[in-house]
């Protein structure tokens, strides 16, 4: 089985990293993690890859003078060099250009902390217990020009409790998180969706009409 080599791009400690190459050690897994980069030297997930072997590349991009598609174009260029077929970020907390998204179109997925369309951007877990929301949860997406947004892959959902703060809340989503992401990766790597428009299908997922209900 060919895997496709995949890049990680992170700025802090990796969680969803960590559960990535933790996903990808299986060998019948769609995907290797061929390279972890990070626009922070100091980032905590540069030291968790190495340890598994992995090789590391830092674009610092406080050396860009402000110039975010300079910065991209730095990015890109240690991606081909890399032979990167794949990229998933994880906390890549950097707000991409249109140059990058396109050069990586359908090939660059990210993961957020809601379930988009709703609470996109920072504090989701705080702003969903404003709402009142009894779901919540994390979505795996296509990158799109928009920040958190593009086509849905995969997503997870949480109960909303009473007695919640953000900490207990994120604390369960970041479980879910570290659950879908390495099942959305392998869907991408194995070549099991398929995108029309705002839609991402998967001709051998299972049928699920069962109704989500809380409480």
């Amino acid at each position: 089985m060919s895997r496709k080599k995949t890049a990680v791009l992170i700025s802090g400690r990796g969680t969803n990293m960590g559960a990535l190459i933790s996903a990808a050690l299986a060998p019948d897994y769609p995907a290797e993690i061929a390279l972890v980069l990070s626009n922070r030297p100091d980032a905590k997930g540069l030291e968790r890859a190495a340890e598994f072997g992995i090789q590391t590349a830092v674009v610092d991009h406080t050396g860009f003078s402000g110039d975010r598609e300079a910065f991209e174009r730095e990015v890109d260029a240690v991606l081909k060099a890399h032979k990167i077929e794949l990229v998933a970020l994880a906390g890549f907390m950097r707000i991409l250009t249109p140059y990058l998204v396109n050069a990586w179109t359908n090939r660059m997925i990210n993961i957020h902390p809601a379930l988009l369309p709703s609470f996109k951007g920072l504090a989701t877990h705080e702003r969903a217990l404003e709402e009142g929301v009894k779901l919540h949860g994390a979505t795996v997406h296509f990158v799109s020009a928009e920040m958190d947004d593009g086509p849905i892959i995969i997503q997870g959902a949480v109960p909303v409790l009473d007695q919640d703060t953000p900490e207990t809340l994120g604390a369960r989503v970041l479980d879910v998180e570290h659950k879908i992401y390495p099942k959305a990766l392998a869907l991408v790597a194995g070549g099991r969706v398929r995108v029309s428009g705002a839609r991402v299908t998967s001709g051998d997922a299972a049928e699920n009409t069962g109704d989500l209900v809380w409480p």
